[in-house]
């Protein structure tokens, strides 16, 4: 008998263990599908579902960090990759991935170092060396970039990545027309890859060959026709042309793919001015807004700027620097209009061109989108203060008990267990059930008013700190935050042990000054701000301060009473935030997480918070992993300001 049962028990085990096994297999099979169909968010929750079961699973954080890849989310991506190689040293697709979040990170010593870690175990990768001459191209070493895309041709002859990167190179050095005869081999093997006649149209008009040009920009937007860079650039070639009629048809149609393209405003701000058509002010001052290398003003300043160097420089006598001065500025705009002629036969053509033909040939050169991706010299406008930067991001809310149906779909998703909820829920014994959430429960509210009658009658039977504590929720949850107030009030008289009650009352509080403040000024959020204005309350706030000193009161006797309440820490930093507190803010975000290291809201804010304070590589690690947890907003929030 005993043997049977033995048997039976490693039978059980073996069907158990498969189907386990048929299930992680699955969560990953749903996880990639996911990534292939761009649904990236999804996908990372199934990865983090086989990681709670299977830590130790490469696959799973090197699929999780794709996803996370995908989104821009670059260092989330590392972490996973590290882990994933941590896991498997020989593992030439991690090292690969890492090397290009490294690369996005613009670390491409780092990225380098992956890609040739990567060969070691997959030499005939030529992806891998193609990424790393990608890598090498953006630290100008030109010809060692040339030598990686060339091993890449050497794996695969046909290598149409390996073709366009090394023509870019050529670019770079000048070979125009070898970066032309590579594009046409490119062209040679995928005959209808819209890219290669874009890339190969910019190439001849470099060389000025605008007939080539034209035929491949028309060969691009038909293989391609909601390409905006393309009808922009075939635009720049009909206005050489001098097509003006036509180069506008296509700025049009460049705007309506991408009404945010600068360039096309500019360029067809000049066709149109050529033409002495309407709009074209409209045009110039758009391109400015969206570019401020399009400010014309701007552009003239320079010039009066260069033209005042060179006259610095020259050690003329006073007696000439007019002279010069003049001199250098019709070089300038020569050399801005791409002319080759020398500053005094301009100001010889000058006599003889009317007024409008001289305004016409001064403007600058026409401004032609490059597809290339080539490295450039010009650094981004930045003051390195993140802060400084005029855009204001929300916090998550605080947390208060609210009420949800025990079989609502989405109850587990707008809520956290807690011991001290559960113990209350269990003593009630009713539906809806409490529960911990900082989101809004709008279609509940017929329900809360109507428990709001059922605990006035209990409490008509039965006056106990219990009873209060329930029907200040319920007032609470309906709004009406004064009663609610006397409510807290009360339990707490009855029962100054009952730590949830202070809880309550300080989100009471803080719900009550919230409204004050929303009808004092509509407008406010409460935010994080990044530059601009900011509505954080300052010490000299004769009324606002007492009274957030009071709900700091309630979270700290909350927190003495139940010191492993994460809520409390959470809202606490909140409040801190609203006082510009950052430093004590951080120190209970950092709380909070210790105690649950799965709490989302309080990383996000933290994230935020570091991101204020210019920690940018410390917020981007917390806003991803709030990211991971499920607050997909958190992405948007580092490609934006992150990466």
């Amino acid at each position: 008998m005993k043997k049977q049962t033995l048997i039976l028990f490693l039978l059980l085990t073996t069907v158990f263990t498969a189907e386990a096994q048929l299930n992680i297999d699955h969560y990953i099979r749903v996880g990639r599908t996911r990534i292939s169909i761009g649904n990236y968010t999804g996908a990372i929750e199934y990865f983090n579902i086989v990681l709670k079961f299977r830590p130790q699973l490469p696959e799973a954080y090197f699929y999780r960090g794709v996803a996370k890849h995908q989104l821009e989310d670059f260092r989330g991506a590392i972490l996973d990759y590290d882990k994933a190689i941590e896991i498997k040293p020989y593992y030439p697709r991690a090292y690969m991935n890492r090397g290009m979040a490294y690369h996005n990170l613009k670390e491409y010593e780092k990225a380098i170092a992956d890609y040739n870690k990567g060969l070691e175990f997959d030499p005939e990768n030529e992806n891998l060396f193609i990424n790393r001459g990608i890598a090498k191209l953006s630290m100008e070493k030109i010809d060692e970039a040339v030598e990686d895309y060339n091993k890449a041709l050497e794996i695969n002859p046909k290598s149409t990545n390996a073709l366009m990167n090394r023509s870019n190179a050529k670019i770079m050095t000048g070979d125009t027309e070898g970066a032309i005869r590579d594009l046409n081999q490119v062209i040679i093997n995928r005959p209808h890859f819209a890219g290669a006649y874009l890339n190969r149209g910019l190439a001849r008009f470099e060389m000025e060959d605008y007939a080539s040009a034209l035929r491949d920009y028309d060969q691009c937007i038909q293989l391609d026709p909601e390409n905006a860079l393309a009808f922009n650039n075939r635009g720049i070639v009909k206005h050489k042309l001098e097509d003006y009629a036509g180069a506008i048809m296509d700025y049009n149609m460049a705007l309506k793919l991408n009404p945010e393209m600068a360039s096309a405003y500019f360029n067809r701000a000049m066709a149109r001015e050529i033409l002495d058509r309407p709009g074209y002010e409209n045009d110039y001052q758009i391109a400015a807004q969206l570019n401020p290398q399009y400010d014309l003003e701007s552009r003239r300043l320079d010039a009066q700027q260069l033209a005042q160097n060179q006259q610095s420089q020259s050690g003329q006598s006073s007696g000439s620097s007019g002279q010069s001065q003049q001199q250098a500025a019709n070089q300038s705009t020569s050399q801005q209009t791409g002319s080759g002629n020398n500053a005094q036969d301009n100001q010889a053509d000058e006599e003889e061109e009317t007024d409008e033909q001289q305004q016409r040939r001064r403007r600058p050169n026409l401004i032609i989108q490059d597809t290339r991706d080539l490295p450039s010299d010009e650094e981004e406008v930045d003051d390195g203060r993140v802060q400084n930067r005029n855009i204001e991001i929300d916090l998550q809310p605080i947390f208060i008990v609210s009420a949800f149906e025990k079989n609502a779909v989405d109850y587990n998703r707008f809520q956290y267990y807690n011991l001290s909820i559960d113990q209350l829920n269990e003593k009630n014994n009713y539906n809806p059930m409490l529960s911990l959430t900082n989101k809004e429960v709008e279609e509940y509210q017929e329900v809360f008013e109507n428990f709001v009658l059922y605990f006035n009658a209990r409490l008509e039977i039965n006056e106990t700190s219990h009873n209060y504590l329930n029907r200040g929720f319920f007032h609470s949850l309906t709004g009406d935050y004064n009663a609610a107030l006397e409510d807290f009030n009360k339990a707490i008289e009855m029962n100054e042990k009952q730590a949830i009650a202070y809880f309550s009352r300080g989100n009471c509080r803080y719900k009550m000054l919230e409204e004050i403040e929303q009808l004092e000024s509509p407008s406010d959020e409460i935010t994080v701000p990044i530059g601009g204005t900011t509505n954080n309350l300052t010490d000299d706030d004769p009324i606002a301060m007492p009274e957030y000193q009071k709900i700091l009161d309630d979270y700290q006797t909350l927190l003495y009473l139940n010191p492993d309440f994460f809520f409390g820490y959470y809202n606490r930093a909140f409040i801190k935030l609203r006082l510009k507190n950052y430093k004590g803010a951080i120190e209970d975000l950092n709380r909070a997480i210790e105690l649950e290291p799965e709490f989302a809201e309080a990383y996000f804010n933290r994230g935020l918070t570091k991101i204020y304070l210019n920690d940018i590589e410390g917020g981007a690690l917390d806003l991803s992993r709030a990211g991971e947890l499920g607050i997909e907003g958190a992405y948007n929030i580092i490609k934006r300001y992150a990466n």
